[in-house]
């Protein structure tokens, strides 16, 4: 007869072992992820008690389904963000996403649908996500040079339009790129489009960072959709912060509607890139933005400006040539001994690596960071 386990969970002891050693690990590291745009201080324990259930947000979440699901408070999320962004809400549709990936994916794929044989143009400095994206769509591109602060250079870019004329330009603007956290103007990417008398055309905006951080800043670069972007997507785990990866894609409601088709098994449209959708990050997204709302968000951002600009004054103290983007929480830096890469999470690409400041960065973690480039 086997015997009954002894353990909570009904797991031997061995294996709560492994998981105590596994969260040791876990919380020794998270205080050290500076090169990494992940928000630590969230607290969801509120919400443990819908983690009980299987909740799928399947399909769009317009259309509730027969499912367990949190699709009613996905909406309203949608258009938290909605009005951040400027989008008309009853002109537009979104859902919430696995990450920022996803939803780059999303708008490029709307962008081929709308522009079969469009041409998509991003800089040297985009994510990898979005190469990877144009070749799982089998998207013609051209990669366009970066200026030396990682904003596109858009001179490359009237160019290559320019030497293209008749094929509808699908271009990818960064709002916030990877390591430097530059901003692509795209009051500037419209005026080279206005030059050259192009008007079929998508944009679409890869905000995942800056997209939480200039809506609250003063006199920030404009880049939602009054700037003319036709899709967006932010990252949630980012700046808002969460345990589980999610963001949000905006899109046009009319671009929407050309891909869409029922499905009558699920009792709802397709009209998202997956079928079964997580339904606990919409839960957290909606805690998050109603425990914070803007004034909370505009406090934290606020903050970490500030100790951006600490950290580059410490790091230039000791000989450290630091910079940082206009607008950004991100400070590049030469890079780093490996030493310090690892210890510290260090993003790094090349000769240059980033430290990112987020809400959880206190001044004297960056005081101790700062000590360990000294020596």
């Amino acid at each position: 007869m086997n015997k009954s386990p002894t353990h909570t969970g009904g797991l031997p002891a061995q294996y709560w072992k492994e998981l105590d050693n596994l969260f040791e690990v876990l919380k020794r590291k998270s205080r050290f992820q500076l090169g990494y745009p992940l928000s630590a201080d969230f607290d969801y324990s509120p919400l443990f008690r819908f983690l009980r259930y299987s909740i799928n947000n399947a399909g769009d979440p317009f259309v509730p389904g027969p499912s367990l699901h949190t699709q009613a408070l996905e909406v309203e999320v949608l258009a938290w963000f909605a009005e951040l962004f400027r989008f008309p809400w009853d002109e537009t549709w979104g859902y919430v996403t696995h990450g920022g990936t996803e939803g780059n994916l999303y708008g490029l794929y709307l962008a081929r649908e709308l522009y079969p044989g469009g041409l998509v143009y991003y800089s040297r400095d985009t994510h990898y996500s979005v190469p990877k994206s144009v070749r799982l769509l089998r998207m013609a591109h051209i990669i366009i040079e970066s200026q030396p602060n990682g904003e596109i250079d858009y001179e490359d870019l009237h160019r290559n339009i320019e030497a293209h004329r008749g094929i509808p330009p699908v271009i990818l603007a960064n709002i916030g790129t990877t390591m430097k956290e530059a901003v692509d103007r795209v009051d500037r990417v419209r005026g080279v489009l206005a030059n050259l008398s192009v008007s079929s055309f998508y944009i679409h905006a890869d905000a995942a960072l800056s997209g939480m951080t200039l809506p609250f800043i003063d006199d920030s670069p404009p880049f939602d959709f009054s700037a003319g972007i036709d899709s967006i997507s932010v990252s949630g785990h980012k700046f808002i912060g969460s345990p589980i990866p999610c963001g949000v894609v905006l899109a046009k409601q009319e671009n929407v509607d050309k891909i869409t088709h029922p499905i009558e098994y699920i009792g709802n449209l397709d009209t998202t890139i997956p079928g079964s959708r997580n339904g606990v990050t919409p839960l957290f997204l909606w805690y998050a933005i109603r425990k914070y709302g803007r004034e909370g968000f505009r406090a934290r951002v606020t903050q970490c400006i500030g100790r951006a600009e600490y950290a580059v004054d410490a790091l230039d103290k000791i000989g450290c040539k630091s910079w940082r983007n206009p607008y950004a929480i991100t400070v590049v830096i030469p890079r780093p001994p490996r030493p310090i890469v690892r210890k510290w999470h260090i993003a790094v690409n090349g000769e240059n690596a980033h430290i990112v400041i987020m809400p959880n960065v206190t001044t004297e973690l960056i005081d101790e960071f700062v000590a360990d480039m000294r020596i």
